[in-house]
């Protein structure tokens, strides 16, 4: 019998008891990823590389896209997200996790930005929703980051609208003493619009009138805002920004015509911006290991796609459809699978586990079967298992228990049914203003 616990103990059990409950339920808390770790060590390898490249990579190095990371149902996807987030931050990136969805579409950048930067976390915390004004207000005008910063948006190599040479200047200029200006440049770069005839009146009253601040199109300004906020994110101290995707196969549910833009995004993402080699910009999009073959061949994507996206016989869907053409082959030649544990990491895991049970409930968890080691048994299984033997051995000491799997309830082939829910509108307004 041990004694009372002090505060410290106290919270270090409720840590561990959070920590079981999130494996139990296969969720990946950052309690539980930060318990039990990866073990996917190919891919941090990689994923760490990457990261090298960006925060020490020499002066105009070419820098990284991204990593395509695959798996089954229950291999440990975003779990394995969680914990490439925990490394990225301990390197002192901007980290976003972005979660494909009905909302949350991969062929629409504005969208996909919007949920990027509600999302970003900064390396000193895990708020949500600010990362991006905490940038802004940490930028120095006299320092040499913003120097450097305001060199490349001014430069016709940065490519970007004029919105942002325009918002950067007034930031600078009176940031410091317009709070509502302020705020509106900010919210800007978060993706909200900004009143065309706002920002001509505030650049008159600082002499400026050299703006046009033409029309552009949605998706465009979006994709220049990824550009803009990762340099903000460098130019404030930070090494960049890394942005994680999860249960990217959801876009083998969308029509055609979308799934020919998302392959063009994703080639996007796991291949960097050709227009912008030094950005600091990672991406990890993760998706269900039988893609290629349930959804690419499986519905003649590598015909159809292109084929669809040419008849509308414009050059940005010709442009469209030759980068959808290359996110299909970087699904079929790119994609780094999770490796199935082995022995050795399924016996480290149970004295882990074991370990942490004990922490939990306050005693001396003993030996337990679990599964029976399989070539097919996911590691969230075996989690699972050994977890709810001991739960039911703590309640009846005398209890023997013997776990069988029967099979979890998932049906891949109905997930990459077309979905007309999913459809939404073929573009957003086409201009921003």
């Amino acid at each position: 019998m041990t004694g009372p616990l002090t505060a410290a103990g106290a919270d270090r059990q409720v840590a561990a008891r959070r920590a079981v409950e999130a494996l139990r339920s296969g969720v990946p808390s950052r309690a539980a990823v930060a318990a039990l770790g990866a073990a996917q060590t190919d891919i941090e390898d990689r994923f760490a590389a990457l990261l090298d490249q960006v925060r020490d990579g020499p002066p105009g190095a070419p820098r990284p896209g991204g990593l395509l990371v695959g798996g089954g149902y229950g291999s440990g996807k975003s779990h394995l997200l969680e914990h490439l987030t925990h490394l990225a931050m301990q390197a002192g990136f901007v980290v976003s996790r972005v979660t494909v969805s009905k909302e949350t579409p991969l062929y629409d950048p504005a969208k996909v930005f919007r949920a990027a930067a509600e999302g970003a976390m900064l390396p000193h915390g895990y708020e949500r929703g600010s990362a991006l004004a905490e940038a802004a207000a940490a930028l120095d005008a006299d320092s040499a980051a913003w120097v450097e910063l305001s060199r490349w948006v001014n430069s016709p190599h940065s490519e970007l609208n004029e919105r942002f040479v325009a918002t950067l200047l007034l930031f600078g200029r009176l940031g410091a003493s317009d709070g509502e200006l302020a705020e509106a440049i900010v919210r800007f770069w978060s993706g909200d619009p900004i009143r065309v005839a706002d920002l001509r009146r505030r650049l008159r009253e600082t002499g400026e009138e050299r703006f046009a601040l033409r029309a552009v199109p949605a998706h465009e300004l979006a994709r220049q805002r990824f550009r803009f906020a990762a340099r903000l994110f460098a130019a404030a101290g930070y090494a960049g920004w890394v942005v994680l995707f999860d249960e990217v196969e959801l876009i083998g549910r969308y029509s055609v015509l979308q799934r020919g833009r998302s392959y063009a995004e994703l080639a996007r993402w796991v291949r960097g911006d050709e227009t912008d080699p030094h950005l600091p910009l990672v991406a990890v999009v993760a998706m269900t290991d039988d893609f290629e073959a349930a959804v690419v061949s499986g519905k003649n994507d590598r015909e159809l796609v292109p084929t669809k996206l040419r008849a509308r016989q414009t050059h940005e869907a010709d442009e469209t459809a030759a980068r959808a053409e290359l996110g299909m082959r970087v699904v079929d030649r790119e994609m780094l699978l999770l490796a199935p544990p082995d022995a050795a990491e399924l016996d480290r895991a149970y004295a882990r586990l074991k370990e942490l049970h004990g922490e939990a409930f306050g005693w001396d968890p003993p030996e337990v079967a679990g599964l029976e080691r399989l070539g097919a048994t996911r590691m969230r299984q075996y989690v699972r298992a050994w977890i709810n033997e001991w739960d039911l051995v703590r309640l009846d000491p005398e209890f023997a228990p013997a776990t069988e799997v029967v099979g979890e309830a998932v049906e891949t082939a109905l997930g990459y049914r077309e979905d007309a829910e999913l459809e939404g509108a073929e573009r957003d307004d086409p201009t921003a203003t």
